[in-house]
């Protein structure tokens, strides 16, 4: 009796502050209750995200196991407690997102070349983009009659063998293929993922001649081409490359050095056709619409002006998506723009987080595998980020008409202007330090210039150009709009090349990364005091990525490529001349926006035909690197002493038996399972590899097909 008499109270106690912690989320939520829905895609999207980050189906089916005991104990809460109604719903959304990607994967499998192979084929052209800055074209084609070759495939060939090839010509050709490559490095880019959705299953680049059937030549063009091919000859170079992007979002035309500085500058935004491009075609649509019809006094007195401009507008914005590819930034515009519109015709406040919450649910259900890729991500940041802003009330106290004159009024507008870049450039920090490892530090500033510029001088240049070539009366509206341009890109290259233009950080572990959103969609969706809670998961995962250390090795998946960290910061190349794109993904990887050094140049390395050996890192966790350089064959017996006086022994061949490093051996077979390398070298020496083991997502074991007619097993790794 007297333990029970003890226990009691205890128990008594910890029912009473259960109920007080109940009471206090229940009066929380019930505040917020205007916000609930906004979280349904972030539900979504966490469902979809835990699909991409978990490798196994075992891991899948627990997570549907526990989403499920979510719902069942928030409607044990109750369902009318708005606490279990909102567990309840949350967990089966997060259900429902798992599931739906997880079908859209199986909906959309198709065969995958196995192995790399040469051989001819004829094929009928899907689609067909031109990239005159390289100086190459890239094409979908449909291979017929082959079996033993994926239903689409990917190819890139010079432009004068292109010259002409529209879609729906079928060709003949030869060409080397490969498997769509996967990250060649941990955190890197990960095509064989994109390729999967998109029914690529390989890529490859022609060989010789393209043969085509007579006549072929006389195909008419798409008008996407037609219209890029037009600009380019009204503004050349990489001015009409940027024109050409804002039109029809055909980017192959900018110089790679003028894209770099878009990029670094933080004005690359304005080459992806999004909400700024699609609303002000929608907006100049409506508002010429308007002037036009209220002309009319018959329609003006009936009240058909407003919807009809609306109706034109809306007709506008759907082929400027249309006519710019369809991507998800433009879907996403359009889907907002429309809504928009039907807002303001039934008298509703029309640019609201409802809004982006319902475009963002409808992109999911359309295409849930658009969550991974950085444009959505991005695209949507940014959008929440500026309506969170303008809709917190020290925001419209601050931008509120008043009695000023007109400089004061055009400084206020331009700070808000800023305060906005500022905003945005916060919250598409980390997106951009987990997709692209590096962040652009003056947008915010570039954006005052740029986005005025394109918007009101640019955009509507390039449309008067366009409308008045019809009676061949374009040219001064091009040479407007080329000086401006010229203008956008001198601005991007003197923001780019400022010192401490863009910061660089090694890979963002995705815990962090998942921290970070979380934390910054905690404060811009809530709107009482509480949201500042999200402020700790926000630094957490910041902090996360400042710990993160920097690589002291990089291996390329084929292990060929080498990254070696030097001191002051720096990476050396054990081969010098290596390509820009394996320079890039290693500067990438490695959080560095420094040239890279030649390993073997430097007083510590000791090389040979064959062999690299050096002393990597400092103090007590220095060791001893082994890398192999030539193509040679060595005996096993004469590697066998070197190999055992190494810590870590690397190849991109394999290694014989007698060959063991110390701690770590890595060869061929090895990199086959593990793809990409980065080693760390500390107190607490681990590794970290591009995939990972078990990992059951479809674009890892897919139904494979060899390319030379033999049979392949189904459900091996692509290699």
């Amino acid at each position: 009796m007297a333990t029970r008499r003890l226990q009691t109270p205890i128990g008594e106690s910890a029912a009473a502050a259960l109920r007080r912690a109940f009471a206090w989320l229940e009066d929380r939520l019930d505040r917020e209750r205007e916000r609930l829905g906004l979280w349904l895609p972030v539900a979504l999207s966490a469902g979809i995200g835990l699909w991409f980050a978990a490798p196994a189906r075992a891991q899948w089916i627990g997570t549907l196991f526990l989403l499920g005991g979510g719902v069942c104990g928030g409607l044990l809460i109750g369902w009318q407690r708005r606490t279990g109604r909102s567990l309840a719903i949350a967990c089966a959304t997060m259900a429902a997102g798992l599931l739906l990607i997880w079908a859209r994967a199986a909906w959309v499998a198709a065969p995958v070349l196995a192995y790399p192979a040469t051989t001819e084929f004829s094929a009928v052209v899907e689609s067909v983009e031109p990239l005159p800055a390289r100086g190459t074209v890239r094409m979908i084609v449909r291979p017929h009659g082959r079996a033993d070759l994926p239903p689409r495939v990917r190819l890139t060939l010079s432009g004068e063998r292109a010259a002409g090839i529209a879609p729906g010509e079928s060709i003949g050709l030869r060409a080397r293929l490969m498997p769509p490559p996967a990250a060649n490095l941990p955190g890197g880019y990960d095509f064989a993922q994109r390729a999967w959705f998109d029914g690529i299953g390989a890529v490859g680049t022609v060989l010789g001649e393209v043969a085509r059937a007579p006549g072929a030549g006389e195909r008419r063009q798409p008008l996407r081409a037609r219209l890029s091919a037009h600009i380019h000859t009204a503004v050349p170079g990489s001015p009409g490359g940027v024109a050409a992007a804002l039109v029809t979002g055909d980017r192959g035309a900018i110089a790679e050095t003028d894209d770099e500085a878009m990029r670094r500058s933080g004005l690359a935004h304005l080459l992806s056709i999004s909400g700024l491009h699609v609303t002000a075609v929608i907006g100049f649509v409506m508002l010429l619409a308007m002037r036009l019809l209220g002309l009319s006094r018959r329609l003006a007195l009936a009240g058909h002006v407003l919807p009809l401009a609306a109706a034109a507008a809306a007709l506008a914005g759907a082929g400027y998506t249309w006519l710019a590819g369809a991507e998800v930034p433009t879907l996403r515009s359009l889907i907002a723009a429309l809504l928009v519109l039907a807002a303001f015709l039934m008298g509703r406040e029309a640019i609201t987080l409802r809004l982006v919450a319902a475009g963002a649910l409808l992109v999911l259900l359309w295409r849930p595998e658009a969550l991974a890729g950085p444009s959505f991500q991005l695209s949507f940041a940014a959008v929440t980020a500026i309506i969170a802003l303008h809709e917190s009330r020290w925001m419209r106290t601050f931008l509120a008409r008043r009695d000023e004159g007109t400089a004061l009024r055009l400084l206020r507008a331009a700070a808000g202007l800023l305060l906005t870049g500022l905003v945005v450039e916060v919250a598409l920090a980390p997106i951009a330090l987990f997709h692209f490892h590096k962040a652009g530090l003056y947008g915010a500033l570039a954006n005052i210039v740029a986005i005025p510029l394109t918007t009101f001088v640019i955009m509507p240049m390039e449309a008067l150009a366009l409308l008045f070539d019809g009676v061949g009366l374009g040219a001064p509206f091009w040479w407007v709009a080329e000086q401006a341009l010229r203008l956008l890109i001198a601005l991007a290259h003197r923001v780019a090349s400022a010192p401490g233009a863009v910061a660089t950080l090694p890979s963002f572990p995705p815990g962090g990364f998942a921290l970070a959103l979380f934390g910054g969609l905690w404060l811009l969706l809530w709107q009482t005091r509480w949201r500042l809670a999200g402020v700790a998961p926000l630094l957490a995962g910041a902090a996360i990525l400042l710990a993160q250390p920097r690589p002291d090795l990089l291996i390329s998946g084929d292990g060929r490529h080498i990254a070696a960290a030097v001191p002051g910061g720096g990476y050396a190349l054990l081969r010098a001349r290596a390509g820009d794109y394996i320079r890039d993904s290693m500067a990438e990887a490695a959080g560095i926006d420094v040239p890279f050094t030649a390993l073997a140049d430097l007083d510590h390395v000791e090389c040979n035909a064959d062999f690299c050996r050096w002393r990597q890192g400092q103090g007590a966790t220095r060791r001893i690197i082994l890398a192999a350089r030539g193509r040679d064959r060595i005996d096993g017996r004469a590697m066998a002493a070197a190999c055992a006086a190494a810590d870590v022994v690397i190849s991109d061949r394999w290694l014989p038996r007698e060959c063991i490093g110390r701690w770590l051996t890595i060869d061929r077979d090895s990199l086959e399972a593990s793809g990409g390398l980065a080693l760390y070298l500390g107190e607490r020496p681990h590794v970290a590899t591009a995939l990972r083991a078990g990992d059951a997502h479809p674009w890892r074991r897919p139904q494979q097909v060899s390319g030379n007619d033999e049979a392949i097993p189904t459900g091996g790794p692509a290699r």
